[in-house]
């Protein structure tokens, strides 16, 4: 479910709908005065005692500090609470931190003052949801047009509504009239849903194989269609879903646990218990897509109703903590993934996310220690042995590293397609610990797996470059790696210290150039470039471009590779090797 929207088409249809639905997030009075107007013209409407309030909270909510947001945005409302912009922000940021009730309260003031606001209708009617007022939410989100974004979310949560107001038909009926606007391939895992929670189970299998036969690869579709056939007691049958789900070396702990019942024997049960768990994990689905599309803040507010609805989905809550990992808030989201239950198939992902929050709040050796301990206790855990496999190559415990990484293989067996990736990295680690045989034979496993991946064909292909060893087929992978990322600027530099190295000038500077334009305080680049300009008899350059070279080395090994450079030239002698 929560790869959804990840397809080239419906992305296109995402793009267009999630411009209607960032409208209510940043809401227009009904006099049209837009929250979007500059901070000048906005900050007029205030009083002087909310103004700093209401920046503070632009600035928490911006960084995903939602505990401050609120508290902001929620002072500034309570001192203007005829303020439509206000009492928005506040009933948003609510949201993000989770409170839901005080947000759905909020959002009904906001509908008083904006009665258009469909975000705010969204969460007051999850909010009925919650409470089993299925009519109140079916009246609530009647009024949202169906020709939106949000109009669709909308009528998704009614669909909900109708199952637990035991209209099962009508649901269905609606969910195909939502198809009509593009979506049917998203739509059919939530009419399968629906059709279970209403008890048409043959109805629920037909729709859960279709969505299974699209969507083959995303673990929320096996677990489903697997569960529903299991419940029927064709456990063989189920099992082939598992079996074709885990065929590209893709595993997830969710599936783990339906296994562990189909080889036993036993029947799963539901997925969908009830009403809210489904109306939940469509608020996951879609929170996700919203995440990947950029908008954190919106995202943020789906994957919390998902929580509200369905408080012991821990998929949803290691989603959310993943969001708030990226906007860098570590604790908030280790505080997500502690309250993980010790019982929940996915406590030790959990576990291995706060590791590397500590890795990236500074305590790499308390991080590095924990891995260890989980993987002594659990050495099958990939996903733990993996991670502690980069904090030792981050931590330049190369040989360590290489160690973990070989685990990691034999985990997997080293064979399928996603297994190229353990291959580079083992085989980084064994290039920086100057066991180049070994990297070398690790690079080329990884393009056996993936032949067109450009990080792997840059890789290596550069190593062959710095070592002068086959130049022509190095600059053709290079080639290849750039013609995949043009706009990477370690790559675009590979290339042209290619060009440098097979002694085609012109190529090399024109090509550098563009390095540095793509990553402009780089110092590899830069020395490059220098290098490449002084062998075409442009030494001005050469010296300005080694000059920023050392001054933007905060390591310090180009810096002491250009000194020589800056005082005598490029010699032989001095020459980037």
């Amino acid at each position: 479910m929560t790869q959804l929207f990840n397809r080239t088409a419906r992305r296109i249809a995402m793009v267009a709908l999630l411009a209607t639905l960032t409208t209510p997030l940043a809401a227009q009075t009904g006099a049209g005065l837009s929250i979007q107007q500059t901070a000048q013209d906005m900050l007029k409407l205030f009083r002087p005692s909310v103004t700093g309030a209401y920046m503070a909270g632009q600035q928490a909510l911006k960084d995903l500090r939602t505990d401050e947001a609120a508290r902001y945005f929620s002072d500034a409302a309570q001192a203007d609470w005829d303020n439509p912009i206000l009492v928005e922000r506040a009933f948003v940021a609510l949201a993000t931190d989770g409170q839901i009730g005080k947000a759905a309260s909020t959002a009904r003031r906001m509908l008083e003052l904006d009665a258009g606001n469909e975000l705010a209708e969204l969460v007051v009617a999850t909010e009925a949801l919650k409470e089993r007022r299925y009519g109140a939410a079916i009246r609530q989100l009647s009024t949202i047009s169906q020709d939106s974004f949000s109009g669709i979310t909308a009528g998704i949560l009614r669909g909900w509504a109708l199952v637990g107001d035991n209209r099962g038909d009508e649901a269905q009926a609606l969910m195909v009239e939502l198809g009509a606007n593009g979506l049917e391939q998203f739509l059919v895992f939530h009419r399968a849903l629906m059709a279970e929670a209403s008890g048409d189970t043959d109805l629920a299998l037909k729709l859960a194989g279709e969505a299974f036969e699209r969507e083959p690869f995303v673990a929320r579709m096996a677990e489903v269609y697997a569960r529903m056939l299991a419940n029927k007691g064709d456990f063989e049958a189920a099992g082939d879903v598992l079996d074709a789900f885990e065929a590209e070396g893709v595993t997830h702990p969710i599936i783990d646990d339906v296994r562990e019942a189909i080889d036993a024997g036993r029947r799963p049960g539901v997925f969908a218990s009830n009403v809210q768990v489904g109306a939940a994990e469509m608020f996951h689905g879609i929170g996700v897509a919203l995440s990947r599309d950029g908008s954190a803040d919106l995202a943020l507010v789906f994957l919390r109703l998902g929580v509200y609805l369905d408080p012991g989905a821990d998929v949803i809550s290691l989603a959310l903590g993943q969001l708030l990992d990226q906007a860098g808030q570590h604790q908030t989201a280790n505080s997500i993934y502690d309250a993980i239950p010790n019982t929940s198939s996915l406590k030790p992902m959990a576990v291995v996310r706060v590791a590397q929050n500590l890795d990236a709040t500074g305590d790499r050796a308390e991080a590095i220690r924990r891995l260890k301990n989980i993987v002594a206790t659990r050495p099958d855990d990939l996903d733990a042995v993996s991670v502690l496999g980069d904090l030792l190559r981050y931590d330049e415990d190369y040989l360590g590293a290489a160690d973990a990484y070989g685990k990691a293989l034999e985990i997997t067996g080293g064979e399928a397609p996603s297994d190229w990736r353990f291959y580079y990295v083992r085989g980084i680690a064994y290039e920086r610990a100057k066991e180049w045989p070994k990297a070398e034979a690790d690079f080329l496993e990884a393009l056996e797996l993936n032949p067109d991946q450009p990080q792997v064909l840059n890789y290596l292909g550069y190593s062959w470059i710095d070592q002068d060893m086959h130049l022509e087929r190095a600059l053709e992978m290079i080639e290849k790696a750039v013609e995949a990322q043009p706009q990477d600027g370690y790559i675009v530099d590979s290339l042209g210290w290619a060009f440098y190295k097979l002694d085609r000038m012109d190529e090399a500077v024109e090509t550098l150039e563009r390095a540095v334009m793509l990553l402009p305080n780089d110092p590899e680049i830069n020395d490059h470039l220098g290098d490449a300009y002084w062998k075409v008899g442009r030494t001005l350059e050469a010296r300005f471009q080694w000059n920023i070279a050392r001054s933007v080395d905060s390591i310090g090994n180009v810096a002491e590779r250009v000194a020589p450079k800056l005082a005598d030239g490029l010699t032989p002698e001095t020459e980037t090797e």
